[in-house]
């Protein structure tokens, strides 16, 4: 985005910017091509976000450079005639020059998304957030207060009422890190709707049972998310997709984000630097610090 906005395109520019590199590498900047065979019969050395060939886009660093890809990217769709009234997927093919004109139109509603998000809240580090657990739990009863976060049933919420009171209750206590997790989120969206925090706090044997990571070590290392919003969440839909976004920059190596296979079912995908993916249902969106000790880089 940051290339796109150096050349002073617009937001449509950028969302077929990113809806490109979903399609090429799932936002990843991958070292390797995907072994296509040119019509010389030699495979083809395309790398990167964009998977870019070195005829047409010069060396290897400069292709490795996600800056410099995006700028080649952005001024060769500034040069195709039009652009702003095609079909995104078709003017991206244009740049791209792939075999199926139709292949990024999946990747166009996770691409929006993610771009909107970006946009909405200038990076979820933007507005920077403290580690006290007492002044985080404050605030997000505040947000509980005023109708902006809630619960489901059983209700998760008192975990974080019992904080802000100073509380240690055995069994029922939600790591910080879940806590600014929340904190964030809730400067994405005007509501968030939570499931489950510490299953052991309400005596929950479900999912992964005990070997949770909102059950084991105290409980309180997850957070599952079922509306953003208003709408319900898969893990696939576009409010997922935003919030995975928005959270991804700041988490420790080593968090996770559940629902990676309800991505795939629905034909979206979206990469990740921090946060491994992994199985989960289909019914909200699962994140969890329980395989980490690193810390959020959002203070």
């Amino acid at each position: 985005m940051n290339a796109a906005a150096e050349l002073q395109l617009p937001t449509e520019a950028q969302t077929i910017g990113v809806m490109t590199a979903i399609g090429e590498s799932t936002l990843r900047n991958l070292d390797h091509g995907d072994n296509a065979i040119n019509p010389d019969g030699t495979i083809a050395d395309s790398v990167g976000l964009f998977q870019q060939r070195e005829r047409g886009y010069g060396p290897l660093a400069d292709r490795m450079d996600p800056f410099k890809a995006a700028t080649a990217f952005f001024t060769r769709l500034m040069g195709v005639p039009g652009w702003r009234t095609m079909e995104p997927t078709l003017a991206a093919h244009a740049v791209q020059i792939n075999l199926d004109p139709n292949y990024y139109t999946p990747f166009y509603a996770p691409a929006t998304a993610i771009v909107q998000g970006l946009i909405s809240t200038g990076g979820a580090g933007a507005c920077a957030i403290g580690g006290n657990a007492v002044q985080l739990a404050q605030q997000l009863v505040d947000a509980a207060d005023q109708g902006r976060l809630i619960g489901s049933t059983p209700d998760h919420i008192k975990e974080i009422r019992w904080i802000a009171q100073g509380q240690a209750v055995p069994d029922c206590g939600v790591d910080v890190r879940i806590l600014q997790v929340l904190v964030l989120a809730l400067q994405v969206f005007d509501q968030v709707g939570v499931s489950d925090i510490n299953r052991r706090c309400t005596g929950q044997i479900e999912g992964a049972g005990t070997a949770s990571s909102h059950y084991f070590e105290g409980g309180g290392l997850a957070v599952d998310f079922y509306r953003l919003n208003g709408q319900g969440l898969t893990g696939a839909d576009g409010n997922s997709l935003r919030l995975i976004s928005a959270l991804d920059p700041v988490m420790p190596d080593g968090a996770r984000v559940g629902q990676v296979e309800c991505r795939a079912e629905a034909g979206t995908t979206i990469g990740t630097t921090h946060f491994t993916q992994f199985d989960d249902t289909c019914t909200h969106l699962h994140i969890d610090v329980g395989f980490t000790d690193g810390q959020l880089t959002a203070g």
